[in-house]
């Protein structure tokens, strides 16, 4: 039995793995995660080959490891940057998969993490030069730019649960090509940080530290940032808009509105346990999450993008409480399942431009504030 940091656990930490080699798990795994795969961009085809007589989820690192370097050694004999940095994107996405699991081996499943950021490194130094690495004290990501340039405003995006900055490219893409600027970071307990830390339920913090690491550049306008949030994600996103100024919308995918412990399946717990420090610090974070406990700070715009079909035991959905939220929208898919893999195109564009729209509507809301103060200061009444 391991700890979340991969060491031996002790006492009153250990993490309950035995359900992993349930009869039928595997292939339900498999077919849950499908969607999740082509939303990640992987390729639905080498999915189901690549996992075609998985029995044992136990062996499922092993075998989206090999997926990646396989991707890899494409990269290092590809004729063209193009070809090699798409490989090695690739390469990134399967390293990540591959981390999925509350996995007994933490050790191995942390150093694939750090396998999908250096891919994804090299990914960009061929596919989008001017990328960036930022890091700061509880985050690592990538900023990039939009093509067009000048000073725009950030974007920034969260993962959760067991995902990474490796996973929403698309997201990522979606927002740099409505021209805002982009920084998609791990947090604590997530992806490259993983193995080195545990989950801040004080979101707010790393995001108000990725923004300061920003704050001096001259082509960002940090003052007019947003936070799109996957997953647990979306309660992280929420946190942070609710304790960071600069954050004037928040765009929750697949959030949750509340966890119920008791409810939860051993998937869930485990894995919060892992990347927690423990049952007890996992029990601890769980009763925190409470989206309409942040409703009087939540004061700007929230969009809830919610897919129909998607009902995970334990989980009260962001949208179930969205009366709650004073500012908050919903985007429904009704056949849409948790993150939305299976309907893509019907809620990312619409939430892209969406960020948007806030982001200019909350500029014009500040100008109209600091004309009625002027106004105000020069004796004018209405």
């Amino acid at each position: 039995m391991t700890s979340a940091n991969g060491g031996p656990a002790g006492p009153g930490e250990q993490v309950d793995l035995a359900f992993l080699e349930t009869p039928g798990l595997a292939a339900a795994f498999v077919a849950g995660n499908r969607p999740r795969a082509h939303g990640a961009g992987l390729d639905v085809y080498e999915y189901d080959r690549v996992t075609a007589d998985l029995t044992s989820l136990l062996d499922w690192p092993v075998r989206c490891e090999a997926s990646g370097r396989e991707h890899l050694t494409v990269g290092e004999r590809a004729a063209t940057a193009q070809t090699a940095g798409a490989a090695y994107r690739m390469a990134a996405r399967w390293f990540h998969f591959g981390t999925l699991l509350p996995h007994p081996d933490r050790a191995a499943v942390a150093r694939l993490a750090l396998e999908a950021d250096r891919a994804m490194g090299r990914a960009l130094a061929l596919l989008d030069p001017a990328a960036e690495r930022v890091e700061g004290e509880g985050f690592a990501g990538w900023l990039r730019r939009p093509a067009e340039g000048g000073r725009v405003p950030v974007a920034l995006v969260v993962p959760g649960l067991d995902s990474s900055k490796e996973e929403f490219h698309a997201v990522i893409e979606a927002l740099l090509s409505r021209g805002l600027g982009v920084l998609a970071i791990d947090g604590p307990g997530q992806g490259v940080l993983a193995g080195t830390s545990t989950f801040e339920p004080e979101y707010q913090q790393i995001a108000g530290r990725a923004l300061d690491a920003l704050s001096e550049r001259s082509d960002l306008d940090v003052e007019r940032s947003a936070v799109v949030g996957l997953s647990l994600g979306g309660w992280f996103a929420a946190k942070s808009a609710a304790g960071e100024r600069r954050l004037r919308a928040a765009v929750l995918v697949s959030g949750p509105g509340r966890l119920d412990w008791a409810g939860l399946v051993p998937f869930v717990t485990a894995t919060l346990a892992q990347r927690c420090g423990g049952p007890a610090a996992a029990r601890s974070f769980a009763a925190r999450v409470d989206l309409a406990g942040l409703a009087e700070q939540l004061t700007g715009p929230v969009l809830l993008v919610e897919g129909g079909e998607d009902r995970i035991p334990g989980v009260l959905n962001a949208g179930d409480v969205r009366t709650e939220l004073p500012s908050g929208e919903l985007l429904l898919v009704p056949h849409g399942n948790h993150l939305l893999g299976n309907a893509q195109g019907e809620w990312l564009p619409q939430a892209a431009d969406w960020v948007v729209r806030a982001l200019a509507d909350a500029d014009a809301n500040a100008d109209a504030d600091a004309d009625a103060d002027a106004d105000a200061d020069a004796g004018v009444c209405a």
